[in-house]
């Protein structure tokens, strides 16, 4: 029995557990901008002083610098060719910004990813936008009554109500934040293709944050369960126990009825100094206690109807 009445309990404290995981891991998914990772192919720039790497180097005839003429004048020869031309930069994208390898020192260079995503595809990326931050905002609130309902435990009826709360806002939670994601994913393939040039990449991937968010998804969809199996099993356990419970008492009711009826109809047939009764009168008798047992109010007992029936047929 100790095993049985843990088991609620524990059910609640495992909901409470993947409902944090689930908003953590949504919100650290949200502020990242490592959605999507690759490379970009971009031209080498020229070396100069401060580049010496992933650059094209450009011999300098030996009269140039006693010339008047400037080093934009001068036409350049290179001698390589194909991808040897091009240097791969590492970029990496989130919901809000897409930051890229600068080819002019060890900083990044960002940029705002609702710029660089195609008008046409605006409106979507804003709608998943949204659908994450109310979903983000539902696990909160699915979190504080969960909270409440292992802290509250005073009434059982209304622990319930919050139990079924949390349920109904994880659910939507749950299903906003996978709108949110499937929304962006469209969007990022759209500007892959319809992007800036300077911007498309030449290889990509999913990154950590995309994986994250999917991965609270999941424990989102898994608090949501066990809080519905926790509200189901408490309320299947109060009916039957309701339903044990009037069993019982409709039972010794009956059996009380059954044992004062066979009482008062032994009594007209045991030799008695008085008069024999009548069938009739027994008859009577019984339609008239019928009736005030059925007329009378739910709190008068039995017993009481049946003191002042006797007494007044002794009268």
């Amino acid at each position: 029995m100790e095993l049985l009445k843990g088991l609620p309990w524990r059910r609640a404290f495992l909901a409470v557990i993947l409902n944090l995981l689930a908003l953590s891991l949504s919100t650290t998914a949200l502020l990242g901008s490592y959605w999507c990772t690759g490379t970009q192919k971009v031209p080498k720039p020229l070396c100069g002083k401060s580049k010496a790497t992933k650059c094209i180097s450009v011999p300098m005839p030996p009269d140039a610098g006693a010339s008047n003429v400037s080093s934009q004048d001068v036409v350049h020869y290179s001698w390589e060719t194909g991808d040897d031309r091009f240097a791969f930069r590492y970029f990496h994208t989130g919901m809000w910004l897409s930051c890229e390898e600068s080819m002019e020192g060890p900083e990044e260079k960002c940029r705002s990813f609702i710029e660089l995503s195609p008008p046409a595809e605006r409106g979507i990326l804003w709608l998943s936008l949204g659908s994450e931050m109310l979903y983000i905002s539902l696990l909160l609130i699915s979190f504080i009554l969960l909270m409440v309902e292992m802290l509250h435990t005073g009434n059982p009826v209304c622990g319930l109500k919050l139990n079924a709360f949390a349920a109904v806002s994880s659910v939507l939670s749950g299903l906003l934040g996978m709108v949110a994601h499937m929304m962006y994913t469209q969007v990022f393939q759209a500007t892959v293709n319809l992007g800036p040039e300077d911007w498309r990449p030449h290889t990509w991937d999913y990154g950590w944050a995309f994986y994250m968010a999917w991965a609270s998804f999941t424990c989102c969809m898994a608090s949501a369960v066990t809080t519905l199996n926790t509200y189901t099993k408490t309320v299947l356990e109060f009916k039957r126990n309701h339903i044990k419970g009037y069993d019982g008492n409709f039972k010794d009711q009956v059996q009380h009825h059954q044992c004062f009826i066979q009482q008062h109809i032994s009594s007209y047939y045991e030799p008695q100094d008085k008069p024999l009764h009548s069938v009739s009168e027994g008859v009577d008798f019984y339609s008239e206690l019928q009736q005030k047992v059925l007329q009378r109010e739910p709190e008068l007992e039995l017993d009481e109807v049946l003191g002042q029936t006797i007494g007044e047929d002794c009268c």
